[in-house]
């Protein structure tokens, strides 16, 4: 009722509603095609704004662009908050051998992410203004929603508390010897024990078992790369061509993050770009003298920034893109200039929030 009265303020509530439940829901597509788009469409329609008529314009094409770029800062402020992020840490693990911890990324990431969350719908708010500026439907809609709902179910309430319970170990879990995937399946256990979700459901989650089979390949594809030279080889020829630039650590890491940032748009899945270049740029950041674990932080987290830019880079950008609210050419422009935005904030202000915590 308080924020959903404008159209921004109804976007703001969108944004960071999908941020909080962002640590606790492994699946980017799943949090923002299956959660928070049903709900973003019908709050655009419930408005008056719906592709179907051309009435996209009112406020569905600024809230849809702007939800989906606030998926790529969620997923990118946790490492439970996109699936390809654990690959990402297992990589680092193997490369610099040090085991980046939940918290550890969590803290690395609020700053630079909070930033981003806040200033990302005030600058589309001004390049892609919405036509109706207020939304007084919205908060109506909402309530009778609600009211539909009726009372948290008791399986609700024992979900609830279960996730609540996962997150908490996630963050402190490391300080008592319990690690992320020991958190996982205690909270999956929970749900099964009480029955609030059933070994076949389980079973049909036929994206989750298909992740966990290919990043199992990617790992190990990755190792043995790694093990018989490719990764080294590579990372050699790269940092020669760097050395010989005659650069300092720190302009020769922002040449690495340029060329693994927007060299997404040659891939079509997160996972798949960093199973197939991380360790090696990782590999040649270290070795012109970037800080490791700042290193493996900075591109874990722009693994998944990198995926604003186009339609196919990230779980979240087929089903928004999807919804036809969003021209093409808008979205590769306001991506592209979101990007570089990005980039500043993530090694502008996000490098001096590093340096502070003592990354580098």
């Amino acid at each position: 009722s308080i924020f959903g009265s404008t159209t921004l303020g109804l976007t703001y509530s969108l944004v960071f509603s999908e941020a909080l439940l962002a640590p606790a829901i492994p699946s980017l597509a799943a949090r923002a095609g299956g959660i928070f788009l049903p709900l973003a469409k019908a709050l655009c329609v419930a408005c008056g704004s719906d592709p179907e008529d051309g009435t996209e314009g009112k406020m569905g094409s600024y809230l849809m662009k702007t939800f989906f770029q606030g998926t790529c800062i969620s997923s990118a402020m946790f490492i439970t908050a996109m699936a390809a992020n654990p690959l990402s840490v297992n990589l680092a693990a193997a490369a610099i051998g040090e085991t980046i911890s939940w918290t550890q990324w969590a803290v690395a990431a609020f700053v630079p992410g909070l930033v981003c969350l806040i200033t990302m719908p005030l600058i589309l708010y001004i390049i892609y203004p919405p036509e109706v500026k207020d939304s007084p439907e919205a908060p109506k809609k909402a309530k009778e929603e609600l009211a539909k709902l009726g009372p948290m179910s008791s399986d609700e309430k024992v979900m609830a508390v279960s996730l609540l319970s996962t997150v908490a170990m996630w963050v402190f879990g490391a300080s008592y010897g319990i690690n992320a995937v020991a958190a996982a399946l205690s909270g999956l256990t929970v749900l099964l024990v009480t029955g609030v979700i059933s070994w076949k459901e389980c079973l049909n989650e036929n994206g989750a078992w298909n992740t966990f089979t290919w990043f199992a390949a990617l790992i190990s594809m990755a190792g043995c790369l790694n093990k018989f030279g490719l990764i080294p080889w590579f990372s050699g020829q790269v940092v020669n061509v760097v050395g010989q630039l005659g650069l300092a650590w720190q302009p020769a890491f922002l040449v690495i993050v340029l060329l693994y940032y927007y060299s997404h748009y040659l891939f079509a899945s997160g996972a798949a770009h960093i199973g197939a270049m991380y360790t090696a740029f990782l590999s040649v950041a270290v070795a012109c003298g970037s800080p490791p674990l700042m290193s493996a932080l900075c591109l874990g987290m722009l693994s998944n920034i990198m995926g604003c830019f186009t339609t196919y880079g990230i779980g979240s950008a087929p089903p928004i893109y999807g919804t036809g609210y969003v021209p093409l050419s808008k979205w590769y422009t306001l991506g592209g200039i979101l990007s570089v935005y990005y980039l500043f904030v993530w090694l502008g202000i996000g490098g001096a929030w590093w340096k502070v915590i003592g990354l580098w």
